[in-house]
């Protein structure tokens, strides 16, 4: 019964986009080719214990040399590899096992994704445009994930890597405005005049130190006299 609500779900909401802090939690990939590599690999660089589950594992031999956090188990699937999992990837290709793999989860309670089939996924996994600590991630709801890569690539060629740096800074500089400006609204009207286009184009055109003296500048006027 629980299967059945869950598809239910995944049918007919709306999906809610979150970033998923996945630092030291287990995260399991059931599959061997190359999907199943791609996906445990970017598992990996999300900071997640990630279990490779496999009963060939030719392809993924690599995953081995990724340190601490990736294991690779040679071995049939079994619904005990998911205890503790935040989250499985189903990405074999046996549909069966893959809907067997997507109900184990559904009562553990363990988000899945069977890759390439949308109904039997509770999340899906973005094309991502990664610029330093700015991340933008463009989904379809599962429909055309070849369509999201081609916006991706759109959006690549409009977001630098200055970009990322630009957020580096703008990092540092909001904790100052939090600590040193105590008024919501003027937090938010300086946040929005330093975030702003006007801003990152100085940013560029003058460099960092430059665009810091100015925003200093700008909170000065806004911090309240003492």
């Amino acid at each position: 019964m629980l299967l059945s609500v869950e598809v239910w779900y995944n049918s007919f909401m709306a999906k809610y986009p979150i970033f998923l802090e996945l630092g030291g939690r287990r995260a399991v990939v059931i599959g061997a080719g190359a999907v199943a590599l791609r996906k445990a690999q970017a598992l990996l660089a999300a900071g997640a214990r990630v279990v490779v589950v496999a009963e060939h594992v030719d392809d993924m031999l690599t995953i081995q040399n990724q340190g601490a956090n990736a294991k690779l188990i040679k071995s049939r699937y079994s619904k005990e590899y998911l205890t503790g999992a935040v989250l499985a990837i189903a990405a074999t290709n046996n549909p069966e096992l893959n809907r067997r793999i997507y109900k184990d989860c559904q009562e553990l309670e363990i988000l899945c994704n069977v890759v390439d089939e949308p109904e039997l996924c509770d999340f899906f996994v973005p094309a991502v445009v990664k610029r330093g600590d700015l991340q933008i991630a463009v989904g379809t709801e599962g429909h055309c994930p070849a369509y999201a890569g081609h916006i991706r690539k759109k959006l690549e060629q409009t977001f630098t890597d200055k970009h990322g740096e630009f957020v580096a800074e703008l990092e540092t500089l909001r904790k100052r405005i939090i600590k040193d400006v105590p008024g919501p609204a003027d937090r938010k009207t300086l946040l929005g005049q330093l975030v702003d286009d006007k801003s990152f184009e100085y940013f560029v055109e003058n460099g960092a130190a430059t665009w810091r003296d100015r925003a200093e500048k700008i909170i000065k006027e806004h911090k309240p006299q003492s």
